[in-house]
């Protein structure tokens, strides 16, 4: 933390805020989710703590006086994140006035607490990050931890057998069940996630910025390429095909096709060509995996999960009466009620129309603030901006099959593109803010030279006789 007078430029010192960050993303992703500090459950996941330590460590950092003039500015990811909390607040508030059961005042709280370190997370990476320097590399140990667990995955799917055991034997903490789960012959592969549909938003939600990293040579212009930034992004694909689920092969699609603008037409080509080559590899190398794919979207009708889906929307007026506008409180509705398996309509239902809206809303302003940041930012951290946008798309269409922010990773994940969205946005509009600072010093310098010219006496013409 700082001591002396705040510094010239936004974010927390000390440790720095890439690190306590890279600490946060090695915990989330790194550490298997079902681990937890025991007699804590699901407190005591390593991850949620530290992003209330972050939490604390940002606000510490505010009443010290850390936010400069250049860190003051307030963009539209930061505005929608605090609507978003508000209204949970709001509807957590509401909830417990109307009365609850004794079951859901546990899982409430346990809501707000998620909440809160998802804010931590938020807040150090909008706040902390201080320049492009910092996003990237931030970036690139994402993408190389994302590509170590998407490995994982694939040797999980490979052999049926999940690696994960060594986590029992870690004294002090509690380890969840080690099982595979399996579609027909194939397992689904889980890496450190605690579902197979969680583990593939992870590995898909993060593979535009995998693909930017490859395509950008870890966001080294003018370097050799190496191969192996290429690694992450080409796991993280296979493990999409081999998947065996609807949701992660449509979260495939959705991250390709938001990475392509921006990119050149030659990058362009390149990654559709190695798209192709990579459903060719699967098809030989994976016998009936083709025929496994191409039944799980033709029988979709007949499909329980997607039949249940349909149904829930007809269920949604009927949960929704009773408070249609903050909902029944997040984290209150429990499975014995119902199980979505979509994270929007579970959230028009425990935050209601404001907290849907709400959520929509950092979606939006998170990928916006990427998009502006992108035209105004140097060719690396546009690339990250671009991808970080693509993220955003892409992890909100994965929301739709899976509730999302009742898992760990694919909640925290969410946050932390946010906050890099938000801290790309202030570096470009303070970066905007001094280019027009510098046009009007050379503006004002031009006119008082203009000015000065002028005060100054005409020659005389006959002075040289």
């Amino acid at each position: 933390m700082p001591t002396g007078p705040p510094s010239a430029e936004p974010g927390p010192r000390g440790f720095g805020a890439v690190g306590m960050l890279t600490v946060h993303i090695t915990l989330l992703l790194a550490v298997p989710s079902n681990l937890t500090v025991a007699g804590m459950g699901t407190y005591g996941r390593p991850a949620m703590l530290w992003g209330l330590v972050l939490l604390g460590w940002w606000v510490l950092w505010r009443l010290e006086g850390g936010v400069p003039p250049a860190g003051r500015g307030i963009g539209p990811a930061r505005i929608a994140v605090l609507l978003l909390v508000l209204v949970i607040l709001m509807s957590f508030a509401h909830a417990l006035l109307r009365g609850q059961p004794a079951d859901q005042i546990s899982p409430a709280i346990s809501a707000l607490m998620r909440t809160a370190s998802w804010c931590g997370v938020f807040l150090v990476a909008m706040d902390g990050l201080i320049d492009s320097d910092d996003v990237v590399r931030l970036v690139r140990r994402l993408v190389v931890l994302t590509g170590i667990v998407a490995a994982l995955g694939l040797a999980q799917f490979a052999t049926h057998r999940t690696f994960l055991a060594w986590a029992e034997g870690i004294p002090g903490m509690a380890f969840g069940t080690d099982d595979v789960a399996s579609r027909g012959v194939f397992a689904r592969a889980v890496g450190t996630a605690t579902h197979p549909l969680e583990f593939g938003a992870v590995v898909v939600g993060m593979l535009p910025l995998a693909i930017a990293a490859a395509m950008g040579n870890g966001f080294r212009s003018g370097r050799r390429m190496r191969i192996g930034w290429w690694l992450p992004a080409g796991i993280a694909v296979l493990v999409a095909l081999v998947s065996v689920s609807r949701s992660a092969i449509i979260g495939l699609v959705v991250a390709i096709l938001a990475s392509m603008p921006g990119m050149a037409p030659r990058a362009r080509r390149i990654l559709a060509i190695l798209g192709v080559l990579a459903v060719a590899v699967v098809a030989v190398a994976v016998p009936g995996m083709a025929t496994t794919v191409i039944t799980l979207f033709t029988g979709a009708e007949d499909d329980p999960s997607t039949r249940s889906r349909a149904a829930a929307l007809s269920r949604v007026p009927e949960f929704l009466s009773a408070s249609p506008l903050l909902g029944a409180g997040f984290g209150t509705f429990l499975p014995r009620y119902y199980i979505f398996d979509d994270q929007w309509v579970l959230t028009l239902v425990e935050l209601g129309i404001a907290g849907a809206a709400a959520l929509a809303a950092v979606f939006l302003a998170s990928g916006w603030s990427a998009v502006l940041a992108a035209r105004r930012l140097d060719p690396a951290a546009a690339a990250v901006a671009r991808a970080s946008a693509a993220s955003v798309l892409t992890l909100a269409v994965l929301y739709a099959f899976f509730d999302a922010l009742g898992f760990p990773m694919s909640a925290g994940l969410l946050f932390l593109v946010a906050g890099l969205c938000a801290a790309l946005y202030r570096m470009s509009t303070r970066s905007k803010t001094s280019v027009q600072s510098s046009e009007v010093n050379v503006n004002r310098n031009h006119l008082m030279g203009d000015l000065e010219q002028r005060r100054r006496p005409a020659p005389d013409p006959h002075g040289m006789e």
